[in-house]
């Protein structure tokens, strides 16, 4: 029996933040959440936002939901490229922009959901946020997630082959769901209770949010610069 249903409390779920392997945004929060706010980064339960292929889309429907993303048009792409390299450099970071062909992207966030089951999801990102971002490798490729497997301690064939795991494939489907039910339409997206905040630029004001909840005891972050900001209202520093 529940706490609700024997009258007690309901347990208020942990703040979420939706990440996608395909955004930079999400490259560039993901950076600064270990970077300024390791503390934080630890409590959050770490969601992956993907586009469905067909078979997941299927599914999604059968469970009937549906997927709440438009794709981008050419010219916002175009300011994106801009845009990221701005951020990037900010940051001290240089990163090479990847080449997408047919890309199934259950490969590398189904993946994550595989290195997750074994307690390795927040290394398998940074490796995948590497591989992407830095190296400019398909993660879209089985073989370039199997390559993630002996740094991680873990069978390179499994993280490879999660999109076909049924379970995984269900579990990706519950993902899916999880965000129709949050409302999130781009990453990176952060969820505390009824809060949402989109976007890079609003991560400070996430933390912020946090930080004002939590016991007069809890260990802070330590203190951050002013972070540069985008300036472009129409995507708010995230990313489809």
């Amino acid at each position: 029996m529940s706490a609700a249903a024997r009258g007690g409390r309901r347990t208020r779920r942990p703040p979420r933040f939706y990440f996608s392997l395909r955004s930079p945004y999400s490259w560039l929060a993901h950076h600064d959440l270990l970077k300024h706010h390791p503390q934080t980064a630890a409590t959050l339960e770490w969601v992956p936002f993907f586009e469905p292929d067909e078979l997941s889309r299927t599914l999604l429907a059968e469970a009937g939901g549906a997927f709440p993303y438009t794709p981008m048009s050419p010219e916002k792409h175009r300011y994106i490229l801009q845009d990221v390299r701005r951020l990037a450099a900010a940051r001290g970071l240089v990163f090479s922009w990847p080449v997408d062909r047919d890309p199934v992207w259950e490969v590398p966030h189904l993946g994550y959901l595989a290195a997750e089951r074994h307690g390795r999801g927040a290394a398998y990102i940074a490796l995948a946020a590497r591989a992407r971002w830095e190296l400019g490798q398909d993660i879209c490729d089985p073989e370039v997630i199997a390559g993630f497997g002996p740094e991680l301690c873990l069978d390179g064939d499994e993280l490879a082959g999660a999109a076909d795991d049924p379970q995984l494939r269900a579990e990706g489907v519950r993902v899916l769901l999880e965000i129709q039910r949050d409302g999130v339409f781009g990453v990176p997206f952060f969820v505390d209770h009824y809060d949402k905040y989109w976007g890079v630029d609003r991560l400070p004001a996430f933390v912020a949010a946090l930080a004002a909840r939590e016991p007069v005891d809890a260990v802070p972050d330590p203190p951050v610069p002013v972070p540069a900001r985008s300036v472009d209202d129409g995507h708010a520093g995230g990313c489809g």
